[in-house]
């Protein structure tokens, strides 16, 4: 199986990225560039200036900094391919189970689990009825982040065909997205150009009129009412044919959920329904807000035609959170413990990504180049001290001095 090592834009279109499929794309306001930012542990993401060799194109390619020595630019090509090479090896080793299977199965138990949570549902004592709610969460967060993600960069399957049935039943049947725009946003845009200004910077994530806490731990619970008008507003895009198509995927799934709700939960009015629906819709709408705007902003960003390397962008553009059972199991390896494997090796599933880590964080610190990992915890606080500076302001250029 071909290691995808990212995609790039082949031509621009809108400008909306998100870190998973299916989210509202919300653009953020400018003011002055944040200065002297922290890294995770300390260490300070704002490298020392440098000039640049002016007049790339915005076609995906990297560019080499002034000052460097000629070979730098080959030589981080040449970092690329050797680490390519080194996962190719796990990933040739490595059985179906272990490519696709184990995150498969993931997908499928969660299948199962839709007909405990809405007959839990059913019943009148508390505790069996937020098991109901608690599961459905899960489930749906479970289709919605992790499905629609893999299916979103085809890492369900090794067959083309059977990839876009996938993308299209997680990102617009469950997920109440449109795929075209879903993937050509997440796979092209915030992969192709990850940290780079206007492009992959994740500032769709930002809405600088809202206070960090209303930002932080109100505004979440409106992901599930903002994701479908968004898919909405982006159909004007999209071909007639597509855009019926995900109108209709969209509405059945959003109508069985609350089919559902009224004829197996046993439901009385439809409003009750609906407040269910949000419910366990926005169970985990927090963490998926926060773990896309703590894994990118806050880290170096770059002009486009300023960006470094391949190899240099992702490790110094990208951060891991710690692992964790729940959002492990809904969001997947690849957007909690192994988010650095997932921007330089996206093509693939959760469990490779997991299986890969050893290899590519040693490589990476025996190179000296970052590895950016830092606990929920910490980047909580990091964004509620310096929300002005992080979520407000725009964020400041990074440019480098001798990388290599």
């Amino acid at each position: 199986m071909p290691l995808d090592n990212g995609d790039t834009a082949g031509h621009r279109g809108q400008q909306v990225n998100g870190e998973v499929s299916g989210t509202p794309r919300l653009r953020g306001m400018g003011d002055p560039p944040l200065r002297g930012a922290t890294a995770p542990g300390g260490s300070r993401t704002e490298v020392t200036a440098a000039r640049w060799e002016p007049g790339a194109a915005l076609g995906g390619e990297d560019v080499t900094p002034r000052g460097s020595p000629r070979g730098a630019g080959q030589r981080d090509e040449a970092l690329m391919t050797e680490l390519s090479e080194l996962v190719q090896e796990v990933v040739k080793g490595s059985s179906w189970w272990e490519r696709h299977g184990v995150d498969s199965s993931i997908l499928a138990c969660s299948f199962l689990l839709l007909p405990a949570g809405f007959l839990c549902l059913r019943s009148a004592q508390a505790i069996p009825f937020l098991a109901g709610v608690l599961t459905l969460g899960v489930v749906h967060h479970t289709l919605t982040v992790k499905g629609s993600h893999l299916a979103s960069h085809y890492a369900l399957t090794e067959s083309k065909s059977w990839g876009k049935v996938w993308a299209i039943f997680f990102i617009e049947l469950c997920s109440a997205f449109t795929v075209e725009q879903g993937t050509y946003n997440h796979v092209k845009i915030h992969h192709g150009y990850t940290n780079v200004i206007g492009l992959g910077d994740s500032s769709t994530w930002k809405l600088p009129f809202l206070n960090r806490y209303v930002y932080m731990f109100i505004a979440p619970l409106a992901v599930p009412i903002l994701t479908p008008l968004v898919a909405l507003d982006l159909l004007r895009n999209v071909e007639w044919k597509a855009a019926l198509r995900t109108l209709c995927c969209m509405f059945l799934g959003i109508y069985c959920h609350y089919w559902l709700l009224l004829h197996v939960s046993g439901f009385q009015s439809p409003w009750s329904a609906l407040l269910c629906m949000l419910l366990t819709r926005s169970l985990l709408a927090h963490p998926y807000i926060h773990v896309n705007i703590f894994q990118h902003i806050g880290l170096p960003m770059f002009a486009a035609d300023r960006k470094p390397k391949r190899i240099h962008l992702m490790s110094l553009g990208v951060l891991n959170l710690p692992r964790n059972a729940l959002l492990d199991w809904s969001f997947g390896h690849s957007l909690i413990s192994c988010h650095v494997e997932h921007h330089l090796f996206p093509s693939l599933s959760d469990n490779m990504c997991l299986k890969i880590k050893p290899i590519v964080s040693q490589y990476l610190k025996q190179k000296k180049l970052p590895y950016n990992e830092d606990t929920y915890g910490s980047r909580l606080r990091l964004f509620l001290q310096r929300y002005e500076e992080l979520m407000v302001h725009a964020p400041p250029i990074t440019e480098l001095v001798g990388v290599q």
